[in-house]
């Protein structure tokens, strides 16, 4: 069995050849799957521990399984990540494992291609000015990702509730050369971005959608719970509303509470990255249109990424017998 460390994960997850292994993936349909187990431990100060489990399982290509943690307290009370994860690759000719992969790194290339390129199919391709909500560990990813996604991007401005948390991501992104301005005024922001990425651990909403400009594409990463909400009623109401997939989202507190409210029904979900891939639904339709898609993650994707890295990583072509 292999160890294959973070610097390697890296090297091989590059976003473009990441986009076009989603795409790939997509136009075929999920490998089998288990539903998601979460396990939450109440914490007093805060938000509470989290424990993940996500397995899927190809027949005759592969077996994933993800462990991950988020533990909120980590950076005050031990100085360490919040977020930490595994994953193994199995064989699924022979059920013994292959590979032990460093999850976090995995996780950061996972969600931050995953949401660029939805940003990819339904933003503007000549957007200039791109907003990042949040500056945490996944931040830089989420900036490097819609970077590759959308090369016209002209200007990146940084926003986070805690002003030196979005200075620190400044000075990262400036040691890989890329110029990003840090932002006091969130609204302000909003109003001028045509790319909104959100990566918080929000549970109230922070994104006001009365503010968003004619032809902006909307993000949004957090809200992985029933309780946690980055945007408000008016950005479901104002835009065209994609999910990478449509049953991954169903737990978001970004749908659960507008539903219970009417304020939308599942019907208003335009499409999934599965419709759009494979032209079952149109993307954006006029250059004044507002787009969003929830970033719901799942393990299927998770099992395409890890694919698309032990393919690199073996020097393979990416490829899988993912069928519906």
């Amino acid at each position: 069995m292999e160890m294959i460390d973070a610097k390697r994960v890296h090297e091989l997850l590059d976003y473009e050849g990441l986009f076009a292994a989603l795409e790939a993936a997509h136009k075929g349909g999920m490998p089998k799957q288990s539903d998601r187990l979460i396990y939450q431990e109440p914490n007093p100060q805060g938000q509470p521990d989290i424990f993940i489990i996500l397995p899927a399982w190809e027949p005759q290509e592969g077996i994933l399984a993800k462990l991950v943690t988020s533990f909120p307290n980590n950076k005050t009370r031990h100085n360490l990540p919040t977020v930490n994860s595994i994953y193994v690759f199995i064989n699924a000719d022979t059920g013994v494992a292959e590979a032990v992969i460093d999850g976090e790194a995995v996780i950061f290339r996972k969600t931050s291609s995953d949401s660029a390129f939805g940003s990819k199919l339904l933003s503007r391709e000549d957007a200039e000015n791109f907003l990042m909500i949040g500056a945490g560990g996944l931040a830089p990813y989420l900036v490097k990702a819609h970077l590759a996604a959308r090369p016209n991007l002209k200007r990146v401005m940084l926003w986070n509730r805690t002003t030196a948390n979005a200075e620190a991501l400044a000075k990262t992104l400036a040691a890989e050369g890329i110029e990003a301005q840090v932002v006091s005024d969130l609204d302000k922001a909003v109003s001028e971005a045509d790319i909104i990425s959100s990566a918080t651990m929000a549970n109230e909403p922070h994104l006001k959608g009365k503010l968003l400009k004619p032809g902006a594409h909307v993000d949004l990463v957090g809200s992985f719970t029933p309780e946690m909400r980055e945007a408000d009623d008016d950005v479901l109401k104002r835009a065209s509303i994609f999910v990478d997939h449509r049953q991954t989202t169903t737990r978001s507190g970004e749908f659960l509470g507008p539903y219970e409210r009417g304020i939308i029904t599942p019907d208003d979900v335009r499409g999934d990255l599965f419709e759009l891939c494979q032209g079952k639904v149109k993307g954006r339709q006029s250059a004044d249109e507002i787009t969003m898609m929830k970033n719901g993650g799942g393990s299927h994707i998770d099992y395409y990424v890890a694919k698309y890295l032990m393919d690199r990583h073996h020097g393979r072509p990416f490829s899988t017998r993912c069928s519906s």
